[in-house]
């Protein structure tokens, strides 16, 4: 017969085993965002609609990702862009995300979208390449300027989207209000295929030049490229810091044949304080050190560069991605 010391020897000594097992598996780094670069990182990189410049540039930082960082696993998602892609970081579905510098600034300032919830925890990567505000009609509807949008079915891209702000704000330098024109909520591609059909009279479009669903439309029909005149663009930029004046060139799109003046907002890389400074580091130092891969995935990327990484950006950065480029 077994004693009672020999039992509660027995019993101490499974129950050391059983806290030692279990103290080890719980201890194991399973990676993801707060992984450092030696762990296995699963990165979800939010992009855009396919029909834009987001999703090339994603999927071009996604392999970039994967040849660069040992045990990285990094993948690009097509998304609902720049507002969409905030509300995933937040929901912690994507760790990094293309967005425009306007809306990172409305959502860590509590505005326009976010209004009712102001995000802190935002961490930019990187300031990636200007986008254009593009507003295009065709030849055939005689509008030249916002001013002859009164009474018009006007594209101004998905609702509560960085391109609906860029419209409405746009539009009101001209004195144009929603009750002035019949609203239609289309993302690119959707305000691509009514352009062509006839079922809007303008879209506006905020995205990298060229733009693909641009191309699609000037390779069917006779498109106008809109500008923004001079003296509205100087109001824009001195009500919403943001905005910088731009020039799209002639022979950007077929039979468009002179510059267009306009504005613009910045592409940005960013994540959220949940990204280590180490891994944001790494994942900085991997895509600067293979531009030419980013630029040949769309010519809106011949714009990057690491002199101008850091201008435009009006969050807080990374630790490890603000070091990188003050080397």
């Amino acid at each position: 017969m077994i004693n009672g010391k020999l039992i509660k020897c027995m019993i101490l000594c499974l129950t050391l085993t059983l806290t030692t097992l279990f103290a080890t598996g719980c201890g194991e780094d399973n990676g993801g965002a707060n992984g450092g670069a030696k762990d296995n990182k699963f990165i979800n990189i939010a992009t855009g609609g396919t029909a834009g410049t987001y999703y090339p540039i994603g999927g071009a930082m996604a392999e970039i990702l994967n040849n660069s960082i040992e045990g990285m696993n990094a993948s690009a998602q097509s998304t609902g862009a720049s507002v969409a892609n905030i509300n995933m970081l937040q929901e912690m579905s994507v760790d990094l995300a293309i967005v425009q510098n306007d809306i990172a600034y409305y959502a860590t300032q509590g505005t326009e979208m976010f209004r009712s919830k102001k995000i802190d925890n935002l961490r930019a990567i990187a300031a990636l390449y200007p986008e254009t505000c593009q507003i295009i009609t065709l030849e055939k509807n005689g509008i030249q300027s916002v001013s002859d949008f009164k009474g018009k079915r006007i594209a101004v891209g998905a609702a509560g989207s960085g391109v609906e702000a860029n419209a409405r704000q746009i539009m009101a330098v001209y004195g144009i209000t929603y009750d002035d024109i019949d609203v239609q909520y289309l993302s690119f591609g959707e305000a691509s295929n009514a352009l062509k059909d006839g079922n809007v009279d303008a879209a506006f479009v905020t995205a990298g030049y060229p733009t693909a669903a641009i191309q699609d439309i000037a390779s069917q029909s006779k498109i106008v490229v809109i500008p923004v005149d001079e003296d509205k663009a100087d109001t824009l930029t001195k009500d919403f810091p943001f905005y910088t004046k731009t020039v799209i060139p002639a022979g950007t799109y077929s039979g468009v044949d002179v510059d267009t003046p306009t504005v613009s907002v910045m592409a940005m890389l960013i994540t959220t304080d949940k990204m280590s400074n180490e891994l944001g580091g790494a994942i900085t130092k991997a895509l600067f050190e293979n531009l030419d891969r980013l630029k040949a995935a769309h010519s809106a990327a011949a714009a990057i560069n690491k002199e101008g990484a850091m201008k435009g950006i009006p969050i807080e950065m990374n630790g490890g991605a603000k070091a990188f480029f003050e080397k």
